[in-house]
């Protein structure tokens, strides 16, 4: 895989003085850390749908299917302004290849949920997404997509960077191998990870590449696609990591001794009760595939999905 995610990014959130005080929102976790790993394509869309900085502040006001976006004093309704700078910035990105998104929080025009909705009379009448978040969300609708504040939870954060190093995964190996090859091989170190997000997704997508000599590969692959990032969506939970685990145990069990097998089911035991994190167990089933030359254990994404410093896997 090569070294780089590419992620459309709030501008704000870079250290972009955009906001409508002139201000910022720099984020030191999308910077700092996940800046190692990530080429970003900042956004501000009211900047580039031409408002200045600073400028007046802005809410929605109206439908939640079909919110306005008004200047808070004046009333000015800039909604069309905005929507036909969507239009042609969507187009941009289509052709950026985007693994991800990541929307500033609570904003009218970039937020992904939970931005308030005004009547005319000011009060706030209901919960919405900023429209350029809804629009962006509405093209790319399987696109990873998370906001600052969410990726502040340790499970939202562990299931977004998932998503958008899987999916780079994915498109990197197809570039570089024969298609139908290449997706085969890819399932196939993919299958645990999976498993801990979709079960019956995970036999779905294997039943549908059983189906690959009668299927046309574009086809296949694009519908391949959509089925993985579906069933990333879902979240892990400590059940389903321990079933996982213990699935991979079994390839360890002719290799352990008696004790080494209480052990490691007890850790198992006690990381689905929520005593000890994933990366107990997940350590040391990591080690003893290592130690027995386990090579199926070894090729699974899910010992390492993403680099260990943007997310421990401390949590689950």
């Amino acid at each position: 895989m090569g070294p780089f995610l590419k992620l459309g990014v709030s501008a704000c959130l870079l250290g972009e003085r955009v906001r409508y005080d002139g201000q910022h929102k720099l984020d030191p976790f999308i910077t700092h850390t996940l800046g190692r790993y990530a080429e970003f394509v900042p956004v501000c869309p009211e900047v580039e749908c031409g408002l200045p900085v600073p400028r007046e502040a802005m809410r929605l006001v109206g439908e939640p299917e079909h919110p306005r976006l008004v200047t808070q004093k004046t009333g000015r309704d800039l909604t069309d302004q905005m929507c036909k700078w969507i239009e042609q910035r969507l187009a941009e990105l289509a052709r950026e290849d985007l693994h991800g998104f990541i929307f500033k929080s609570k904003s009218p025009s970039s937020g992904m949920e939970r931005v308030k909705l005004y009547n005319k009379e000011g009060a706030v009448v209901g919960m919405t997404s900023g429209v350029f978040a809804a629009a962006f969300m509405r093209r790319f609708p399987l696109l990873p997509v998370e906001d600052e504040g969410r990726l502040h939870d340790p499970a939202l954060r562990e299931n977004f960077l998932e998503r958008v190093f899987t999916l780079k995964r994915y498109r990197d190996t197809l570039r570089v191998r024969p298609k139908l090859v290449a997706l085969m091989k890819f399932h196939e170190e993919h299958k645990f990870l999976i498993q801990s997000h979709h079960v019956e997704a995970a036999r779905a997508m294997g039943r549908l590449l059983a189906e690959a000599d009668r299927r046309d590969t574009a086809s296949l692959q694009q519908e391949y696609e959509a089925a993985l990032l579906k069933a990333l969506k879902a979240q892990a939970t400590p059940r389903k990591h321990a079933n996982v685990l213990q699935h991979m145990m079994g390839f360890l069990r002719p290799h352990l001794t008696a004790d080494d097998k209480r052990e490691l089911d007890g850790l198992i035991a006690e990381m689905r009760e929520g005593v000890l994190p994933l990366m107990v167990p997940l350590t040391l089933i990591r080690h003893y595939a290592r130690k027995y030359s386990i090579n199926y254990l070894l090729s699974q994404v899910y010992l390492n999905p993403h680099p260990l410093e943007v997310a421990l896997r401390n949590h689950a």
